[in-house]
């Protein structure tokens, strides 16, 4: 499906898996998931409890020291400031639940599912409950063994990818960076050698759409 380096010493940037949705509805049907292996699995419940406000070392371990994190309000593009992101998650909201999700690609090097996630705001009480394709490119070091990590991690709301350009993808990664300002925690802590970790400049397309190297796919 997807040809992905097969070098585990290769930065993050170049996991990224790019797709055009036909909608964006990407609602879960999960009498339609495929099944997973054992150890695909066991990575897939530790993501799922990373969304629901359950971060943990160990589950925080589950991305390479280089990996990036790619949604629409977040552009993390290393271990530590990813660390930041989920750990901060339990201060920002009162409860995140996962709905269901349905596996709709396991695949050499990847795995892509459909996220059905609410989300309860702290200051507002309100919950908003967001569907998502989510795509693992995963590390081809450990992607045989007990211990699958990720290299990079999309998180897709919209039928259209990121173009990693203009104001928006700007802000994207400046929250990022201010999160880690306002961080201060031993589990945090834990991940700030991977600040240091290899870093390519982001690759731009210039549009989210089929003309950005973000070909049309229905999953």
């Amino acid at each position: 499906m997807t040809n992905l380096p097969k070098d585990s010493s290769v930065p993050g940037e170049q996991f990224e898996v790019r797709q055009t949705h036909p909608t964006e509805d990407y609602t879960p049907d999960p009498s339609k998931s495929l099944k997973l292996s054992p150890a695909r699995q066991r990575l897939v419940d530790d993501i799922i409890a990373l969304y629901s406000c359950e971060p943990t070392i160990e589950r925080v371990k589950r991305y390479t020291p280089d990996c990036v994190y790619d949604d629409q309000f977040v552009y993390a593009n290393d271990r530590y400031k990813m660390a930041g992101q989920w750990f901060a998650l339990p201060k920002l909201f009162k409860a995140s639940k996962n709905e269901r999700y349905q596996i709709v690609v396991d695949e050499p090097g990847i795995i892509q599912f459909r996220n059905e996630q609410s989300w309860t705001f702290k200051v507002i009480p309100k919950t908003a409950t967001i569907n998502a394709l989510v795509t693992l490119s995963l590390d081809p070091a450990t992607e045989n063994s007990d211990f699958i990590q990720v290299k990079y991690h999309k998180d897709q709301a919209n039928d259209k990818d990121y173009s990693h350009e203009g104001l928006g993808f700007s802000f994207k990664k400046w929250q990022a960076d201010q999160v880690m300002k306002h961080m201060d925690s031993p589990e945090v802590a834990e991940f700030e050698a991977d600040k240091g970790a290899a870093k390519e400049a982001v690759n731009t397309y210039g549009s989210g759409a089929a003309e950005g190297e973000a070909p049309t796919k229905e999953l």
